[in-house]
């Protein structure tokens, strides 16, 4: 992705079903469920790199001793700094006892993250500020262990006011500006109100089933309580992704699948997905159970996920990104003529890289047949230097350009900043034949177009291209996210800027106020999620007079080589991602009421000049 984003924050969690002596037997180590933690983390700290977090707790800990433990860490290598954290703690211990591993017991009493319950997040934050106190696992301590509750979740909610007026709660300026603070205050009302009238029992799945069907959003969200018990569940949609597996040692939840493949060296059957509305629930004595904890809803699993979020080293996302590259095929020779002698194809950024393989293989496979035509149509009228020619050619690949080490500048007038911006990628000089090749590069997504125009589409201009073909293996993102990634502002989308132009192209701006008071009219009446008013403004508009517009405020000014944009359709991306239908930020068809809310405060935000998020 060429526009960076924040998005998606990653969970793991982690209930050891084996005395620790059971792993340094077998394992050879009596931390071997931190060691796992650690790799679960790592192998997900794409999903993550505002901070993170752990809360650990210990079963059957006598009365009066340390049971519930956290450590969060906003530094810039945060799951490393967690860990050299607990590194720091054994060493310290093993100056006064060199043998002190061998004996797990002492290790669990001494060693404040030995826990059988580990409870890790990875942070990229939507909203509050970046410092360690927005940092997942939060927490609720008490004197009763069952009272103690570490919540750490992928989410975002749009109903947290609501959440807290529900409760009676009088939210304070950290609450306010946290969705899992919401969450979690929700979660705990019922909590305590479960343990007084059956303290005995803590019944995590009754208290769910009330809880979660009070949230508005999309959601994968863990939690540990102080007497032992684990959970993790899932919204209705199952719009973020939640994935387990279990054995008799160990049972383990992650936010991706290749991540607990990779830790626990697993096939892709022995993992599981976590379906919508199911909560996988770990009772004290470490026996995992799914329930359903909310009335399943139509499937609507983030697509962005497969696009570009999840790591691609999953089978399923690896094959999705090939034929969301392969699906752009047929418009991208349509574009270039079917002229492949002059065309050059690359890719900006390497996240773009799979899908382009898929693109490559629809040229391939074009040339392919076009050989066999011409080899068929001369008849008896072949000779050896002919038929070498024809078998030898080639779609033509090159590795156009090369991302720089991260670039930072003490400049802070805008005219020197971005020429000190045109650098974050190198070029590879001569690989195009000056204004005769046509560049065909292709990215993930365009969101902002920002880095198109004020890096990359400058660095692709120097080769002296005849024409630059932007390919986006994504469709046109038109809408605000609000369940996770951090798309919350319209006028931050090239899609939608690109509409304002044409309106003002056509003078048809009237339409802006007209649908200004249709939001004001629905809010007045409690109705603004009943409706998506901004559809009214796309459908004004072909996908392809949009994308042209797009391809016009991408390129500056200066740059006088032409330049289109290609972008996937939603037809196609759903052929690629059959499991993954979740489009609201492409259609605006939210899956739950919340999103349209979403969607019409932030046209008004727009309108009024506010430069705030719609949730």
């Amino acid at each position: 992705m060429s526009d960076p984003i924040k998005h998606e924050c990653g969970l793991a969690l982690i209930r050891l079903r084996k005395p620790f002596s059971y792993y340094r037997k077998r394992y050879g180590t009596v931390m071997w469920g931190l060691n796992k933690l650690y790799l679960l983390m790592e192998k997900q700290h794409n999903r993550g790199q505002d901070g993170a977090g752990i809360a650990v707790v210990k079963t059957d800990v006598e009365p009066g001793y340390p049971f519930l433990k956290r450590i969060r860490s906003n530094a810039s290598q945060s799951i490393s700094d967690i860990f050299r954290q607990i590194g720091e703690e054994v060493n310290e211990l093993e100056k006064f006892n060199p043998d002190i591993k061998k004996h797990p017991g002492l290790m669990k009493g001494h060693i404040s993250c030995m826990g059988e319950l580990l409870l890790g997040h990875l942070r990229y934050g939507t909203q509050g500020k970046n410092n360690v106190e927005f940092c997942h696992p939060f927490l609720k301590r008490h004197t009763i262990l069952s009272r103690n509750l570490a919540l750490a979740g992928n989410f975002n909610l749009v109903n947290t006011e609501e959440l807290f007026s529900l409760i009676n709660f009088e939210p304070g300026e950290f609450q306010k500006q946290s969705d899992l603070a919401a969450m979690m205050e929700v979660i705990y009302h019922f909590l305590v109100k479960a343990d007084e009238s059956s303290p005995e029992h803590l019944d995590i799945a009754a208290i769910l089933k009330k809880a979660l069907p009070l949230f508005d959003g999309g959601f994968h969200v863990g939690g540990v309580t102080g007497n032992g018990i684990g959970f993790a569940f899932r919204d209705a949609n199952g719009i973020r992704p939640s994935y387990y597996y279990y054995n008799d040692e160990v049972v383990v939840i992650a936010s991706e699948r290749p991540a607990i493949r990779t830790a626990f060296n697993l096939g892709k059957d022995q993992v599981r997905e976590l379906m919508p509305g199911e909560a996988l629930i770990i009772d004290e004595k470490g026996n995992p159970n799914i329930v359903q904890v909310l009335e399943p809803k139509e499937r609507k699993a983030c697509s962005f996920e497969r696009i570009y979020f999840s790591r691609g080293g999953d089978e399923d996302i690896y094959r999705e990104r090939n034929a969301l590259g392969y699906h752009l095929s047929e418009q991208v020779l349509n574009a270039i003529d079917h002229d492949l002698k002059n065309t050059i194809f690359s890719f900006i950024p390497n996240t773009a890289e799979v899908a382009f393989y898929g693109l490559l293989k629809g040229m391939e496979d074009y040339l392919s047949k076009i050989k066999i035509e011409r080899i068929l149509s001369w008849g008896k009228d072949i000779d050896a230097e002919k038929l070498d020619e024809m078998i030898n050619r080639r779609v033509r690949i090159e590795k156009i350009a090369i991302k720089d080490v991260k670039m930072r500048t003490f400049i802070t007038e805008d005219a020197e900043r971005n020429e000190m911006v045109q650098h974050v990628y190198d070029v590879t000089y001569g690989t195009v034949r000056d204004h005769q090749d046509t560049l065909v590069v292709i990215d993930d997504s365009i969101v902002r177009g920002t880095t198109l125009k004020e890096s990359i589409i400058r660095m692709l201009a120097r080769l002296k291209p005849r024409r630059i073909i932007v390919v986006s293996s994504s469709p046109q993102i038109r809408y605000p996210d609000c369940y996770g990634i951090d798309m919350s502002k319209l006028g931050d989308f090239i899609a939608f800027n690109a509409a304002i132009e044409l309106l003002k192209e056509r003078n048809k701006t009237s339409c802006l106020n007209d649908l200004l008071e249709r939001c004001k009219d629905l809010q007045r009446n409690n109705r603004l999620h009943t409706e998506n008013v901004v559809k009214q403004l796309y459908k004004q508009f072909t996908n392809e007079e949009i994308s042209a517009k797009i391809a016009e405020l991408i390129t500056p000014k200066e740059i006088h080589i032409p330049v289109q944009v290609i972008f996937q359709s939603i037809e196609t991306l759903h052929q690629s991602c059959p499991q993954n239908l979740g489009d609201w930020y492409f259609t605006g068809n939210y899956p739950t009421p919340g999103g349209n809310r979403v969607v019409n405060k932030a046209f008004m935000n727009y309108m009024e000049g506010k430069n705030i998020r719609g949730y």
